[in-house]
């Protein structure tokens, strides 16, 4: 794990915002009271009502003295029109593209940076799993199209957060922008601290290289006692965390998974998923479908231990993607974590060992077809390790 590894710092106060009609308003408003730093880290920014908003308050910033500073996906990216590129240059933003295309380049092309972060003035953190589009958050509309949420830190952590964006941002104009090791370390996980309020920490992933998001998680995973809610778009995990499900269901503990149902991006993925949905279910794990709009949120329970952010803890996110997940022990965040799972549980449908097994054979074929060519593909990926 070659990367360097944050501590747990405590001191520090977390709000959970669900939805965009919370959040983007959040944000925009404090971009609006900035008065020295903004930093802006995104995978998604398509030219939209929702990224007029954001940028029109980006460009203000950084005519008025703000030292703005935007690194973008270069393939998440392709929707923003030249005419908002040129006007954020033209407002003096400096703007960076995390490994353009080029065909050259080959499989070096699935590099993405998958981070949602933004920082501003060194004082106040949002971290979590939105995009900048419609689907998010469309000004003036009470509800989004798309279900997710951020995290609004303040407090000490707020400086790791900042240290991880200027590490990228560094790394960025290098030729392997995907392995920023500007000060490598080798330190293990920190202990988890006792419960209590405030206490956070910094967990990411560096496309392959370094991966104590996907440490962490198992480590929790493997410690529950009580229970492991598990919220995910695109449920495709690693082996090593199926098998922890498998084995926290099968010591008592309540364990849920809330995935996307009907309403997705992206149907394949969904399908290849389901394939996972027996074994769990005979382990005794609850599967959740949310029926209402796309669930787009990656957020984890265990205990009174929470994940939350952009990494969606799948074998293609933990290959190729830069992620970060905000971690916390703090019984008030805690809390709101659990409301939200409590909220969106009655909206979903729960599919049951019966219920799978009754599905129609056109679903079975989806799947197993979907589910094959997954493998198919993890196998290649494997080979060229």
């Amino acid at each position: 794990m070659p990367g360097q590894v944050f501590p747990w710092r405590e001191g520090n106060r977390f709000t959970l915002l669900n939805d965009g009609p919370a959040f983007f308003p959040r944000m925009i408003a404090c971009i609006d009271a900035a008065s020295a730093t903004i930093e802006l880290e995104q995978y998604l920014v398509i030219s939209s009502g929702c990224t007029d908003a954001l940028l029109r308050a980006l460009c203000a910033a950084a005519q008025r003295g703000v030292a703005v500073r935007c690194l973008f996906d270069a393939f998440g990216s392709q929707g923003l029109s030249s005419t908002d590129r040129q006007a954020m240059l033209d407002a003096g933003v400096q703007l960076r593209w995390y490994n353009p295309l080029r065909w050259q380049r080959g499989g070096r092309n699935l590099y993405r940076d998958h981070r949602k972060l933004l920082v501003v003035d060194d004082h106040v953190a949002f971290v979590g799993g939105t995009g900048c589009t419609d689907d998010f958050w469309l000004p003036g509309e009470p509800e989004s199209a798309w279900h997710e949420v951020m995290v609004e830190i303040d407090g000490p952590l707020v400086a790791d957060w900042l240290q991880l964006f200027d590490r990228q941002w560094q790394a960025n104009n290098a030729r392997f922008a995907w392995r920023p090791y500007l000060t490598p370390h080798r330190k293990p996980l920190p202990r988890l601290p006792a419960a209590g309020s405030g206490w956070g920490r910094v967990a990411y992933a560096d496309s392959r290289q370094h991966r104590d998001i996907l440490q962490s998680l198992i480590r929790a995973l493997n410690a529950a006692e009580q229970r492991v809610w598990v919220a995910t778009p695109y449920f495709l995990p690693t082996w090593k965390v199926r098998r922890a499900l498998r084995k926290a269901a099968a010591r008592g503990v309540d364990v849920r998974l809330l995935l996307s149902g009907r309403h997705t991006d992206n149907p394949p993925v969904r399908f290849a998923g389901q394939r996972y949905y027996p074994r769990l279910l005979k382990a005794g794990v609850r599967i959740f479908e949310f029926r209402p709009r796309f669930l787009h949120l990656k957020m984890v329970l265990v205990d009174d231990w929470t994940s939350v952010g952009s990494c969606n803890f799948d074998h293609w996110n933990l290959r190729f993607n830069l992620d970060a997940n905000v971690e916390t022990v703090d019984a008030d965040f805690t809390l709101a974590v659990q409301q939200s799972f409590e909220n969106d549980f009655p909206q979903s449908r729960e599919v049951d060992l019966d219920m799978w097994q009754a599905r129609p054979l056109w679903q079975r074929l989806r799947q197993r077809l979907w589910g094959w060519l997954d493998r198919v593909v993890v196998n290649l990926l494997d080979r060229r390790r």
